[in-house]
């Protein structure tokens, strides 16, 4: 088994297409194919059932995933320890939100940028599921959560720091200034919120289920933001994404906790192995944004 076919069937594997693993891997889409093939030959085996224009794998191919990324993984790590100088580098694909792109890494990323310019940062925006299920699945080496639960399965994570949350309105909003206000009085209002699968959005609306008020959706934070500022509704957003705008009063807090607390964390694959410029890199998210975050 050479270990460009390992590497070529853990990427179809991955992504379940020969067509987007050859974009990714930069293969032409016939070489991909053959490399499956090869390896398939080699071992014997069929490891991917041909379902007109989709795959999946077959039982084979599920059994040889692990191996094949445990042997990329030690190859990776093999070649790091030979190489290996003073100066970190290496590649970091990280799975994030939006939020947490925009208000909490800055610190993180401009410490890379500058004091470690040969690590290559790639972030990718995804929700918890999909992020969780791309770390499990070896696509994503690091991945950002923010969620009320702090254990994952396949999964090692750490809590960098408890996320307050807020809801927030605009000044002249009926609820500004009312105190002691109840799921009942929320469900009432417009509700604004980012799309499905947002953890904070999810869990306000379950919080109001019993009421199952509508909610107007958008797709950034900053939208649900400004749609707020204008008048269109409510949203419950970590506090971190509108203290400027709590600050100089574009928008105003409402009387109501969540009663649910979400932590933003940090979290791979249980069981890799993480490069030095990986660990480097966890070492620094741990230290910077737990310091930049109030203790609850």
């Amino acid at each position: 088994m050479e270990l460009r076919l390992l590497v070529t069937f853990e990427k179809v594997a991955t992504v379940l297409s020969f067509t987007r693993a050859a974009a990714e891997l930069r293969y032409a889409q016939s070489s991909v194919t053959s490399q499956i093939r090869a390896l398939e030959s080699s071992l014997g085996v069929e490891l991917f059932e041909r379902l007109g224009s989709r795959i999946r794998l077959t039982e084979a191919g599920e059994r040889l995933v692990p191996y094949a990324r445990r042997i990329i993984e030690l190859t990776e790590e093999a070649r790091t320890a030979v190489v290996e100088t003073d100066v970190p580098s290496g590649t970091i694909a990280v799975g994030t939100m939006e939020s947490l792109t925009s208000y909490r890494l800055p610190p993180l990323l401009e410490l890379f940028h500058h004091r470690y310019p040969k690590v290559q940062l790639s972030l990718r925006t995804t929700l918890g599921d999909e992020t969780r299920q791309a770390l499990r699945q070896g696509t994503y080496d690091i991945g950002f959560l923010m969620e009320p639960d702090t254990e994952h399965e396949g999964l090692e994570s750490e809590v960098l720091a408890p996320e307050p949350l807020a809801l927030v309105a605009s000044p002249r909003h009926p609820l500004a200034g009312r105190t002691a206000l109840t799921p009942a009085d929320l469900a009432a209002a417009q509700l604004v919120g980012t799309e499905p699968g947002c953890p904070y959005r999810d869990l306000f609306e379950a919080a109001l289920s019993e009421w199952a008020p509508p909610f107007m959706e958008f797709g950034t934070i900053e939208a649900t933001k400004r749609g707020v500022a204008g008048g269109l509704g409510i949203a419950l957003v970590p506090r971190i994404t509108v203290a400027e705008e709590l600050s100089s009063g574009v928008l105003v807090e409402l009387d109501w906790k969540a009663p649910f607390t979400l932590f933003t964390q940090i979290a791979w694959r249980r069981g890799k192995r993480l490069p030095a410029h990986v660990r480097l890199f966890v070492e620094q998210a741990r230290k910077l944004v737990s310091e930049q975050s109030p203790r609850a």
